[in-house]
């Protein structure tokens, strides 16, 4: 687990968040770390930093950016193929498990069509990152009268909670698990490599396909790069390809 850094110690409201953090994630607080990676608490947000790569910036959480406002207000079903992928058509709206929420953007989107959208993140350092996208939500005027009743967040192992999940269940489960990028790009550089650097690829995204299917009432979904192998080497019933990327569809009722 990361450790907390203040941009400014001495701030009230800024510790009286960072106890808030230290008693619902156990993160330890130390601002005279100066080096590698650390999650940064300022007056805006939480983000994840490398503190000796400045260049970098920083990540973190916003459901209210200006990249996702255009996306969900310029997009359609008919332009998303994940959208057609968890088979949203007409007034149907399924409820969608994703089982690595990351960044929670792909969440963000099924929820802006209608969909409720349960996340769940194994990593502690991510899962407060998504937490405090989701705590600004909720007062954001653009996102507060729906976001909140249509995403929600879990933190725990997914092998673990697809194998013993104790909500409504799903109609779909969402699988994107970490992939190795080579390809240098403005992402790789920035969120990609933060990423990698903190989680790494996940060896283990095979093991999420056995009780995904187990658990999902209609259909699995696994968005992967273009050139990357099916999970456990099962060829899907369908795949939706794009231009560098694709959604491998497994269905549970056929």
């Amino acid at each position: 687990m990361l450790k907390l850094l203040l941009t400014e110690p001495e701030n009230p409201l800024l510790q009286e968040h960072a106890l808030a953090w230290q008693t619902q994630w156990g993160m330890e607080v130390d601002n005279q770390q100066s080096k590698g990676l650390a999650l940064v608490l300022d007056e805006h947000h939480l983000a994840l930093k490398q503190l000796d790569e400045p260049k970098l910036g920083a990540v973190f959480v916003d459901f209210a950016s200006d990249v996702l406002t255009f996306r969900r207000q310029q997009t359609s079903v008919r332009k998303e193929s994940i959208a057609k992928a968890v088979g949203i058509k007409g007034n149907v709206f399924p409820r969608v498990l994703d089982a690595t929420a990351g960044l929670g953007r792909d969440a963000f989107i099924l929820a802006s069509f209608g969909c409720h959208v349960d996340m769940i993140e194994r990593s502690t350092d991510v899962a407060a990152l998504l937490s405090d996208g989701l705590r600004r939500a909720k007062t954001n005027p653009l996102l507060q009268d729906w976001l909140p009743q249509r995403m929600a967040l879990f933190h725990d192992s997914a092998v673990n909670l697809l194998a013993n999940w104790q909500e409504i269940p799903p109609d779909v489960v969402y699988l994107d698990p970490m992939f190795p990028h080579r390809k240098k790009s403005a992402l790789v550089k920035k969120e990609m490599r933060l990423f990698q650097t903190l989680l790494g690829a996940d060896e283990d995204a095979d093991d999420l396909l056995g009780p995904a299917l187990e658990l999902a009432k209609q259909r699995v979904v696994v968005k992967r790069p273009e050139s990357a192998p099916f999970l456990q080497k099962k060829e899907p019933n369908m795949s939706i390809k794009g231009k560098k990327l694709r959604f491998d569809v497994y269905f549970t009722q056929i």
